[in-house]
């Protein structure tokens, strides 16, 4: 018995439990997998000598957002590392744009690349420092965000007021393009928000790209020394420390509903954990909805809204273990911990055209990690622990490329579609593959064997898609934790805001029960119930 029983150790689920534990409250987290973490793990499964990230690698909303700052993560053995430059976008001929933690220096870089483009990226800056802050607290609070509101609309107005606003939700192509004159520019925004499953024509796509861009400034985009792992054991370290517990390999098989109510959950194995204040649940919208709990104790209009659940793209993602740095052609690709590869937005946007007509692309928009450019404990000196991942599709129709792919991911559709990235790189890089020791393919099937939230490599636990966010995410309705059943809140990516190594969607839930459970929330729950059923009759 605990006073709240947290279903899933990812580190949603271990913020929730260590803010609940703060208020007291006597918790147990129960895990499937045999270790805790979820998306945020770390191995040596490619070669002894290297710590590979299984899912998730660098952290720039984790250090920026204020639900993991407020923990003093520190406190419990977290140490950030950052590499010399935050991201380079290098380009066939040798021109590399690159951000820098420094905006001047971004700018400097830019302006070598295309005169005048310094400047363009310095008012975007601006922007920044004069709203940056007060969005990220309006996007990563509660919604909808009553207190964040004002200081927000304040801050906007402040930064250009409805002109910002609609740069910002333009798509990054627009943006990119009405901004810069030359290639830098866009391609640091679009790669930022191909982060996402958005395209460069995406609608809002804006957001993200300058989001992650700007927050490489003010952040940095930073790894946890050791492994992606060391932010899960100080999550854990630091919920123990205030008497929570975490256990592993415990499969949850249904949460317990009487009268409307969660009262606890049962275990695969038939154990009854009891739950007298609430469950918080840090798995996906479907595996809870239907899944956990039965269509029985649910509105037959979320079994509706189920159906229509939009996951983002799958992913495929290679880890290597090199013998040497990558021979990069431009050096300003060797100094960042984040290098997106692509000929150009054109590329970018035809990469895009592929996935929504659910072909394999045939030239990837490929994302890699240089890891022991960013800590040096990752591999031994002079060595590099490196990840690359490309988005596909969910369900493969056909095949851009020249190799016949189906998804039905066999071996040798997995050693074709991982030269694709090797060969995107080594384009970018001549000898990469020589300097290859070992090489790890993850597969879309293969990530619900670290996650089970993560369908097929779904990384944000739902689209990022503006249909799919705030008041509809995960079905149309109040945008926030609560369920329709009394005491269990959904406390994964699946609900606002979404997707990203943050802590918020877990945070939410944990204070959406905190203030249910109290004597105000006692007697607001019904009137915040009726609500919810009248916006989503």
């Amino acid at each position: 018995m605990a006073d709240a029983v947290i279903v899933g150790a990812g580190h949603n689920g271990l913020v929730a439990a260590n803010l609940l534990a703060d208020a007291g409250w006597d918790v147990e987290v129960l895990e499937a997998q045999p270790e805790p973490g979820g998306a945020v793990r770390s191995d040596r499964g490619v070669h002894p000598d290297f710590v590979s990230d299984l899912c998730s690698a660098f952290y720039p909303l984790g250090v920026a957002s204020p639900a993991i700052r407020a923990l003093d993560l520190e406190r419990h053995g977290l140490r950030w590392r950052h590499a010399p430059a935050v991201l380079a976008h290098p380009l066939p001929d040798g021109r590399c744009a690159v951000l820098e933690r420094d905006p001047d220096a971004t700018a400097a870089g830019l302006d070598a690349l295309g005169a005048g483009d310094g400047e363009a990226w310095l008012r975007l800056c601006r922007a920044w420092d004069a709203m940056g802050e007060e969005l990220v607290r309006a996007l990563l609070g509660p919604f909808p965000p009553v207190r964040a509101a004002v200081p927000l609309a304040v801050s906007a107005r402040r930064a250009g007021g409805l002109r910002v606003a609609r740069d910002l939700l333009a798509p990054v192509r627009t943006l990119g393009e009405g901004e810069f004159d030359h290639p830098g520019g866009p391609l640091l925004l679009a790669g930022s928000a191909l982060h996402t499953d958005m395209f460069p024509e995406t609608t809002a796509g804006s957001v993200f790209g300058w989001l992650l861009a700007m927050l490489g400034h003010r952040h940095g985009w930073p790894v946890p020394e050791g492994g992606a792992g060391a932010l899960t054991a100080a999550l854990v370290r630091r919920l123990e420390s205030r008497g929570g517990r975490v256990r592993c390999g415990v499969p949850v098989a249904s949460v317990v509903v009487r009268d409307g109510r969660a009262l606890g959950v049962r275990t695969a194995d038939g154990e009854a954990v009891r739950a007298v204040k609430a469950v918080l649940a840090d798995v996906s919208a479907p595996a809870l909805y239907g899944g956990l709990v039965g269509w029985d104790d649910l509105p037959g209009t979320l079994r509706a809204d189920m159906r229509r659940f939009h996951w983002d793209h799958a992913t495929f993602k290679v880890d290597w273990a090199l013998s040497g740095p990558i021979p990069w052609t431009s050096p300003g690709a060797a100094r960042a911990g984040t290098v997106h590869l692509s000929p150009g937005l054109d590329a970018m946007t035809v990469y895009s055209a592929e996935l929504a007509t659910g072909r394999l692309p045939s030239e990837p928009f490929t994302i890699l990690g240089q890891m022991t450019t960013a800590d040096p404990a990752r591999s031994p000196a002079g060595t590099e622990s490196v990840w690359a991942y490309t988005h596909v599709p969910q369900r493969v129709k056909g095949d851009a490329g020249p190799d016949g792919l189906t998804g039905a991911w066999d071996e040798r559709e997995r050693d074709a579609m991982a030269a694709r990235l090797e060969n995107t790189v080594e384009v970018l890089a001549p000898g990469f593959r020589s300097l290859i020791l070992n090489r790890r393919v993850t597969a879309p099937p293969d990530f619900r064997e670290h996650n089970a939230s993560l369908p097929n490599g779904a990384l944000n636990g739902g689209t990022a898609m503006l249909h799919q966010q705030f008041v509809f995410r995960p079905v149309p309705g109040l945008g926030r934790p609560e369920t329709p059943i009394a005491r269990l809140y959904l406390a994964s990516a699946s609900a606002h805001p979404g997707g990203g190594v943050h802590g918020a969607c877990g945070a939410n839930a944990a204070r959406a029960a905190l203030a249910h459970a109290s004597p105000t929330g006692r007697l607001l729950t019904p009137a915040l119930n009726a609500l919810a059923r009248l916006l989503a009759p």
